[in-house]
């Protein structure tokens, strides 16, 4: 099924409106999310991405890839920026793997199937041990109409962190969120969390492209836990030396985000 296709049946349904974006800027307010940050591309183009160890970082699998030449960006090109705000960082790591899911296809057709596989996990080149950047428990997937909230950086607010407090779960079909959430370029691999009756944030999901529905945005985001079981195993497959994985190929890549899809 293609996305637009799914988008045309949101049509259907209540979308509920997105709450407004709450910017981070102040160490007060950012504090809790400093195991987000943003994702350096080869020092030309950036996502978001979150802590989910001391030493993995969970993202979109498209923003592994250059737009150009189709092939992966090599891993020493991409560095995390842990709770990046106003040109300084909490911690700063370079790449020592980045994994996108084996069944992602960056040049394929813009469909459910390629959006439920756009998950990705790097592998820093040192652990980040810090009381004040503790990584992110995951947790199963909400129903319909649950209440979810996104923290991401974008093209218009690439220097902080920005919550989007709450939005909500339209549809889920074929492992594809569909979500009432507000994102733009940058905003790709931006954590989705759903909140326990403490307040404590867990991702669920993860944003891969925005779009549109009766001329109001929405966002597609990935169902996490599957996928993300696959490339703990390929990591643990790819710490053999013996296992005969190649090296990812270097690209050079000037621009990144999420996909924009208008039915």
């Amino acid at each position: 099924m293609r996305i637009i296709a799914v988008i045309w049946l949101i049509l259907l349904a209540n979308i509920a409106q997105a709450q407004g974006l709450f910017s981070m800027e102040s160490t007060q307010g950012a504090r809790q999310w400093e195991a987000v940050g943003r994702l350096e591309i080869a020092g030309e183009a950036f996502c978001t991405g979150a802590l989910i160890t001391e030493r993995l970082v969970l993202t979109a699998a498209h923003c592994l890839f250059n737009p150009a030449t189709g092939q992966p960006v090599a891993a020493e090109e991409i560095q995390f920026l842990a709770g990046w705000r106003n040109g300084r960082a909490a911690a700063y790591r370079r790449t020592r793997r980045a994994l996108a899911h084996p069944a992602y296809n960056y040049t394929g057709d813009s469909s459910t199937d390629r959006v439920r596989h756009d998950v990705a996990l790097i592998e820093l080149q040192h652990p980040i041990r810090n009381t004040t950047i503790m990584p992110f428990e995951t947790e199963i997937l909400p129903g319909q109409g649950a209440q979810v909230g996104v923290v991401s950086y974008a093209h218009n607010r690439s220097e902080a962190p920005s919550l989007q407090d709450l939005c909500t779960v339209l549809s889920e079909q074929e492992g594809m969120l569909v979500l009432s959430c507000a994102v733009d370029f940058g905003a790709s691999g931006s954590p989705v969390f759903s909140f326990d009756s403490s307040g404590t944030p867990r991702i669920v999901s993860v944003i891969s492209a925005k779009a549109e529905a009766d001329g109001k945005p929405v966002s597609l985001a990935v169902d996490l836990l599957s996928p993300l079981r696959d490339l703990r195993a390929m990591l643990a497959v790819a710490r053999d030396p013996g296992n005969g994985l190649e090296p990812l190929t270097a690209g050079n890549r000037r621009e990144t985000g999420a996909k924009f899809v208008k039915p």
